[in-house]
C-alpha cells in the first residue's frame, strides 16, 4: 500500500476512530443547519476504503465503491449507516430532486486541493503522480492552497450573494447558494469553471461541472487526514491553521498531539 506524505499530525484513521468519532462528536444539529429545510430530501454517500486501504473485513469487496444512501428516516439514521459502513470519506449529492427524484437543480461549488499547487519542494502534480503519490501535500501546500481560496472567495464574492467556504480535510471547497447558481446547466457550469481555470485558480473542473456531483459532507470525518471538514468564515479563513485548530481535531487525535 503506498502511503502519502501529509504535514506533521495528519495521519489515516483507524476503524476503533471512525467509530468513535461518528459515535460521539459528529454533529447532526450543525449538519442539518448546513442543509436548513433539505436535511430530509438529501442524498450522501460514502466511501469505505479506496484510498486508506482501511475498512472493515465484511466490506471488502465493497472498500472503493460509492455507496449512495438515499432510503433514511432522518439524520439519526444517516449516523447509523455511517456507522455500520465505518467509511474513510462521507458525501453529499449537490443534486436537488422533485418528488418524483428528477433532478431540478444543483449546487454550484468549486474544490481546491493542495496536491494540485505546484510546490517549490515537491513539483507539479505530475511530479507527484510519477512517485505515486498523486494525493500527498506538505503545510506549504496546505498555506499556498489557503491563500487561493480567499483569492477565490473575493473572486466569487463579486459575481454571487451566498459563498461558504469549507475546509475539506485536506484543501477547500467553496459553495455557492445563490438561487441561479442552481439553474445553471453544464455548459454555463463549463464556461464558469473556465473563467475561474483563465484567473489562475487551479480548480477541479469536474466538480465544478457538475460531472463530479458529490461533495465532502460538512462536520464528517475525513479520514485520509484524521481531520473535521469543518465551514469557516471568510474572517476565520484568514487565520485558519489546519495542522492546529482545535476544531477540526478529533478527540482522539487532540488528546495524542505534542508539536
Amino acid at each position: 500500500m503506498v502511503q502519502y506524505y501529509l504535514p506533521i499530525g495528519m495521519r489515516y484513521s483507524t476503524l476503533e476512530e471512525r467509530k468513535q468519532f461518528y459515535s460521539s462528536e459528529f454533529n447532526l444539529q450543525k449538519v442539518a443547519q448546513w442543509f436548513g429545510s433539505q436535511s430530509d430530501k438529501v442524498k450522501f454517500a460514502v466511501i469505505i476504503g479506496r484510498h486508506t486501504k482501511i475498512y472493515p473485513e465484511k466490506y471488502k469487496e465493497d472498500a472503493s465503491t460509492t455507496i449512495i444512501i438515499d432510503e433514511y428516516s432522518g439524520l439519526e439514521d444517516v449516523k447509523g449507516q455511517i456507522i455500520e459502513f465505518l467509511p474513510e470519506a462521507v458525501y453529499y449529492d449537490r443534486n436537488v430532486y422533485d418528488e418524483n427524484d428528477h433532478k431540478i437543480g444543483q449546487e454550484l461549488a468549486f474544490d481546491l486541493d493542495p496536491e494540485n499547487i505546484t510546490c517549490p519542494i515537491h513539483g507539479t502534480l505530475a511530479d507527484k503522480m510519477k512517485r505515486h503519490q498523486g494525493f500527498s501535500f506538505c503545510e506549504l501546500e496546505l498555506e499556498m492552497v489557503k491563500q487561493e481560496a480567499l483569492r477565490l472567495y473575493e473572486f466569487l464574492a463579486n459575481r454571487f450573494s451566498e459563498v461558504r467556504v469549507v475546509y475539506s480535510g485536506r484543501g477547500f471547497h467553496l459553495h455557492v447558494l445563490d438561487q441561479q447558481a442552481y439553474l445553471l446547466n453544464t455548459k454555463e457550469r463549463l464556461d464558469l469553471a473556465q473563467q475561474v481555470k483563465s484567473a489562475g485558480f487551479h480548480i477541479d473542473e469536474w466538480v465544478t461541472s457538475g460531472e463530479m456531483r458529490l461533495i465532502r459532507l460538512p462536520y464528517s470525518l475525513n479520514g485520509l487526514v484524521s481531520r473535521i471538514v469543518l465551514p469557516l468564515t471568510k474572517g476565520e479563513l484568514e487565520s485558519f491553521d489546519a495542522i492546529h485548530d482545535e476544531r477540526c481535531l478529533p478527540k482522539f487525535l487532540s488528546k495524542k498531539l505534542t508539536f
